[in-house]
């Protein structure tokens, strides 16, 4: 199993370093390896529940209500406004005594709530109420679900955060992010094939399927049951005895507002979310509304997404730990901040249906996932373990207000023309996706290379590969 091949590759030493950096010396190494076992399981289980109650299936269930785009923003905005909360969810988490317990207390009831859905779904075939009562009861779910959720977000990434060996993350995040990505390639068409063709008609259908992920994500919870728990009152009395100690230069305790490398990574995050949520939620709207292709197809796109994440995760999760994150996300940013120019030369044509959309998503995904890895792993590593909630609950609150405002506004563009509509939006996305990656040129990621140093690495790959 790959996830043993990971864990087997540390020698005696590295898993001791390993360990004294997560102030954990109880955890074993069969210990983190059975913990990286049941947090994968634990990621397939919940990509099935994220697929039918958040994403192209949740989108395309609004559209059929007829939801406007203004809904459509509210629908994406949500998750990233209750963001705020974070650092609240980050202040409680600390204060418990089991990060197994809480996020249970936290999880559990998120996911359980969207029972609510399907128990309306029933009701509203049988009485055949105004769909705008289904578009507002949606709405009012994904907001006590994210709600309920950004208080354990922190708590979650801070506790898988102690546990996987910090030689390890970018292998072992690219391996989990590519098994979840399997998961959703496999059950998103799936997912879409049977809510188009469901008897009862597509709403109905939504509501069997949700009731399915509302079970995997019950599953998802009970898998983390399995992971090695983390007492955060442990990490902070170790962390101040090996300050006390003199084993750390860089104090305990560290004041968030004078921690200049993580302010200028907050300035990047907090910019480059608003850039990516501007376009980014309303091309699936474009697809569907603008440029009327059937959900099938635009599931079908969504599972590419998926296919491509699981061939270059891997190579991706490489290259991190090989070169750092920051190089990755300056070079790559790049290709991302022009993705949205690229969808204003696409229609519903045949050519653009079958070629120019699948590559647009073989792209959006080849170096959006590159993004996403190392972000998460940049923040790991300009942390301090027992700083990891507070911080991570801030970037979120930050990043959260910021893309809450991207959707906003991009909503309203979207629907009121103003700018332009989707082709002024598309333009705007990308100017601020470029600007977002300046402040990144000035965070400061230990034994990550420049990007000079970069281009030679790869310069001389090359050309080991000509004389082979």
């Amino acid at each position: 199993m790959e996830i043993e091949t990971l864990s087997q590759s540390l020698t005696l030493n590295e898993t001791e370093k390993a360990l004294t950096t997560t102030f954990s010396s109880k955890i074993t190494k069969e210990e983190i390896r059975t913990s990286l076992e049941a947090s994968t399981l634990d990621a397939v289980y919940a990509t099935i529940f994220t697929s039918v109650s958040a994403g192209v299936l949740l989108t395309n269930f609004l559209v059929e209500l007829k939801a406007t785009a203004i809904e459509m923003g509210m629908l994406a905005s949500i998750p990233m406004f209750v963001n705020l909360l974070q650092p609240l969810g980050a202040y409680l988490a600390d204060r418990t005594k089991s990060r197994f317990k809480y996020n249970a207390l936290v999880y559990l009831p998120a996911r359980l709530c969207w029972l609510v859905v399907v128990a309306a779904i029933i009701w509203a075939n049988w009485q055949h109420t105004d769909p705008h009562f289904l578009i507002r009861l949606v709405l009012a779910i994904v907001l006590l679900s994210n709600f309920l959720g950004a208080f354990g977000s922190a708590s979650w990434l801070s506790w898988i955060g102690s546990l996987v060996p910090r030689q390890l993350r970018g292998r072992y995040f690219a391996f989990r992010n590519r098994t979840g990505n399997l998961t959703g390639m496999i059950c998103v068409p799936i997912m879409g094939l049977g809510i188009t063709h469901w008897p009862g008609g597509s709403i109905q259908g939504y509501g069997v399927f949700l009731m399915v992920g509302i079970f995997a994500g019950v599953i998802s919870s009970g898998y983390q049951y399995f992971m090695t728990d983390v007492n955060p009152q442990e990490l902070k009395e170790k962390a101040q005895n090996i300050d006390e100690n003199g084993a750390d230069s860089h104090g305990n305790g560290v004041n968030l507002l004078q921690d200049k490398n993580f302010l200028i990574f907050l300035c990047y995050f907090s910019v480059w979310m608003f850039a990516i949520n501007l376009s980014n939620p309303f091309f699936n709207i474009y697809m569907l509304d603008s440029l009327k292709i059937n959900v099938t197809s635009v599931t079908l796109y969504n599972s590419l997404v998926a296919a491509t994440n699981l061939l270059v995760l891997a190579w991706w999760g490489k290259q991190a730990d090989r070169i750092g994150n920051r190089p990755i996300l300056l070079l790559v940013g790049v290709v991302v901040a022009l993705i949205p120019l690229l969808w204003l030369g696409v229609g519903s044509d045949t050519l653009s249906l079958v070629l120019w959309l699948p590559l647009l998503h073989i792209l959006m995904s080849g170096s959006g996932i590159a993004i996403d890895l190392c972000l998460n792993n940049l923040q790991l590593g300009i942390v301090r373990v027992e700083n990891y909630a507070l911080y991570f609950g801030t970037a979120a609150a930050v990043a959260g207000v910021t893309g809450a405002l991207g959707t906003t506004v991009g909503g309203f563009m979207a629907q009121s023309h103003v700018g332009g509509g989707f082709l002024g939006l598309f333009i705007l996305s990308t100017l601020v996706r470029l600007a977002a990656l300046l402040p990144l040129f000035f965070v400061d990621e230990e034994k990550s290379h420049s990007l000079s140093e970069v281009l030679k690495l790869f310069k001389f790959s090359k050309e080991e590969q000509k004389c082979s």
